[in-house]
């Protein structure tokens, strides 16, 4: 038995019973990467076997003992490698971090080691999550597992990838403008993008620090709910986490949808959109309506301004983050130097990537003195419009159905040749980052190429509820393929 092909909630199930050990569990992952990592390249770093299975029968006593119960206790789990993990290596797939290993640990990863989840990788990413692909990775491109000459997209590619390719029960990602939600869509995986604030961002390296958020990316919607209810909490080391009233995800698995109200943007089918794309993602609204919700169009606006304003305020603010990484207090710096400023533009320049330095370069100039009135305060009003948009819909609607991105994963070096093309992939991702939003993406067909299709569910904030009970009841309507693998072995 393939213990990789289960969702992390039926391993899980498996262990708590006695059915399953531990270590079987975390030996079968080992077997699944060395069978398929030459060829999707989904990590950067795998944890060395022996200390894993020493932690594996460390959890395992502890479960036999009945001091671990949860629902996710011994399920092996990939962290993006963008979280800080004490004295494994953190390098955001940047050449500028490839020497640092961190000496505390991030809070969602901690929340998941207190839970008992068995970490073995960290995964491969856009160099610190900029980019929709994951070829600006230092450590080369994460392939698709569906097809390997097509990207997994990005930034949390390595993640999707990983879990796609069963190298993993589940995996943590980071999406500052839709970088679990298209990257799931284009690998056939779920991912949840949860309200900002409700998972702690402290041992995040930042990349947009208004922008980001954690959230889990896994087989199905079950496994995505039980995997926040585990990781979201308020964090007082994070000064942007919100204290909220519940951190129940998973009473909202109920396979029910009737009166349910669905707002369907018109601007999100209209040009630019792949036709397979959009008859799938509308086909599986027929499958909600069916089931008894109520379905309406309507215009959202502002839609056409969401990717120049997230641009802005993104590279804005990661010129600022990335001012950090000098080669004075860690990471990579230059052997040869004059001084300290010739230091320090020699360590950035070898340091950093070309994507990364074109986004530092925009953000610098928007922050400018003579710029900053004109581009980035504009910005900051537009993101308020754009989130007031969004509260007049959901006065009006209960979630928001769309297309987590308009074309299904494109070949591999594609996207790179044209940065303006890879940043309008991100059409219907970011508007959500900009409010601060939840949004889910879902499995929902095939193309021709039998590439996935992902659905975007939008929920307002803190209603995150309302995004997984519309993912469960649609996931409960078919027999979708859980991962590539799965897909090619039957």
């Amino acid at each position: 038995m393939n213990l990789m092909r289960l969702t992390a909630v039926e391993l899980g199930k498996k262990i708590k019973s006695g059915e399953v050990k531990v270590r079987d569990a975390v030996l079968d992952a080992f077997a699944q990467m060395e069978a398929v990592e030459k060829d999707i390249n989904s990590y950067v770093t795998v944890l060395e076997k022996e200390k894993v299975l020493a932690k594996a029968e460390e959890i395992q006593s502890k479960i036999d003992a009945g001091e671990l119960d949860g629902p996710l206790a011994g399920v092996p789990v990939a962290i993006k490698d963008n979280m800080c993990t004490e004295g494994i290596l953190t390098s955001c797939s940047s050449k500028i971090l490839s020497n640092f290993y961190p000496t505390y640990t991030s809070q969602a990863v901690l929340n998941l080691e207190k839970a008992g989840a068995v970490i073995i990788g960290k995964t491969n990413m856009d160099e610190f999550a900029m980019g929709s692909t994951t070829e600006t990775s230092y450590y080369g491109e994460t392939k698709n597992p569906w097809n390997t000459a097509h990207v997994p997209g990005g930034s949390s590619g390595g993640s999707c990838a990983a879990v796609s390719a069963e190298e993993c029960s589940y995996a943590l990602g980071s999406d500052t403008g839709g970088s679990i939600r298209q990257p799931s869509s284009f690998c056939g995986v779920t991912g949840i993008k949860p309200t900002y604030g409700t998972v702690s961002r402290y041992g995040l390296i930042a990349y947009g620090s208004s922008l980001d958020q954690i959230g889990p990316i896994a087989k199905d919607v079950t496994d995505c709910a039980t995997i926040l209810e585990v990781i979201a909490g308020h964090d007082t080391k994070d000064s942007t986490s919100v204290k909220r009233e519940s951190y129940d995800f998973t009473s909202a698995l109920v396979d029910d949808v009737k009166g349910m109200k669905i707002g369907i943007p018109k601007g999100y089918f209209g040009e630019g959109l792949n036709q397979e794309v959009k008859a799938a993602v509308l086909n599986a609204v027929k499958v909600l309506e069916e089931k008894g919700a109520v379905v309406e169009e309507f215009d959202l606006d502002l839609i056409d301004y969401a990717i120049p304003a997230y641009y802005v305020i993104a590279a804005a603010e990661a010129s600022s983050n990335l001012a950090r990484f000098e080669g004075v207090k860690y990471g990579y710096r230059t052997p040869e130097y004059r001084d300290l400023h010739n230091m320090y533009k020699k360590t950035r320049s070898e340091g950093f990537g070309e994507e990364v330095k074109r986004r530092i370069m925009l953000g610098s100039f928007v922050l400018s003195s003579g710029y900053y009135d004109a581009y980035y305060l504009k910005a900051l009003r537009t993101k308020a419009l754009i989130k007031k948009a969004f509260d007049d819909a959901f006065a009006k609607y209960d979630v928001i159905i769309g297309p987590a991105a308009p074309t299904t994963a494109p070949k591999l070096g594609e996207s790179l040749s044209d940065p303006i093309q890879m940043y309008l992939g991100d059409i219907y991702t970011i508007s959500v980052n900009l409010a601060g939003l939840p949004g889910i993406s879902v499995p929902c067909g095939t193309d021709g190429k039998g590439l996935p299709i992902g659905m975007q569910i939008i929920g307002d904030c803190f209603k995150e509820n309302n995004i997984i009970r519309m993912a469960y009841a649609y996931e409960q309507s078919r027999d979708y393929e859980r991962s590539a693998i799965a897909k090619k072995r039957d």
